[in-house]
């Protein structure tokens, strides 16, 4: 079957999510500069990165097919929490996530030959207060190593959650509603 779509991603997660919409998708890699530019905004930041990887894999394709971008960024006092680099740098960022809420931007954009659509996702989190052991055994699983704010709201860290005020899939890494809503208005342009 072709697909109607190429995924920029090498995400796991975002496979599965775009996997649950009813669109045939392929993958393409799309390697960028992920650094923050000098008085970027949150939001700017996330968005401008979604577009870059979606043009990144048009460019790949020849603009064959549609491209999809996401970027996903934890926020916290209007700072930008990127992966951890190392234990200290993870520990250090939930410790300041421990006990409060958060912000997690989630964006998208697909970019075709004559189009380019962009959603933005907003969803608090609060985090109940954790405790260095059980930060000190999260690091240990693995799994924070390459998660924005260093940890996976569908993993191990599901557990630290207290509540979440918008998008789930959003703070995973693919707002499945905005996603889809994208898709749709691609195909009623097409």
């Amino acid at each position: 079957m072709y697909p109607d779509i190429a995924l920029a991603s090498a995400s796991p997660r975002r496979r599965e999510l775009l996997a649950q919409l009813p669109v045939n998708f392929t993958l393409v890699s799309a390697e960028i500069d992920e650094s923050v530019l000098t008085g970027e905004e949150p939001a700017s930041y996330v968005s401008r990165l979604a577009l870059q990887k979606a043009q990144a894999g048009a460019n790949k394709l020849n603009w064959q097919l549609p491209v999809l971008g996401a970027d996903t960024s934890v926020i916290l006092d209007k700072q930008i929490l990127g992966k951890p680099e190392s234990k200290d740098h993870f520990m250090q960022m939930l410790r300041q996530l421990s006990g409060r809420s958060h912000q997690v931007l989630t964006a998208v954009a697909i970019v075709s030959a004559g189009q380019q659509l962009q959603a933005l996702s907003s969803t608090e989190v609060w985090l109940r207060p954790l405790s260095d052991t059980e930060l000190e055994a999260y690091w240990q699983s693995g799994e924070p190593a390459d998660k924005a704010g260093g940890y996976g709201i569908q993993g191990l860290a599901a557990r630290f959650v207290e509540k979440i005020h918008g998008s789930y899939t959003g703070v995973v890494g693919l707002p499945l509603c905005e996603t889809e809503r994208l898709i749709q208005q691609l195909r009623r342009s097409a």
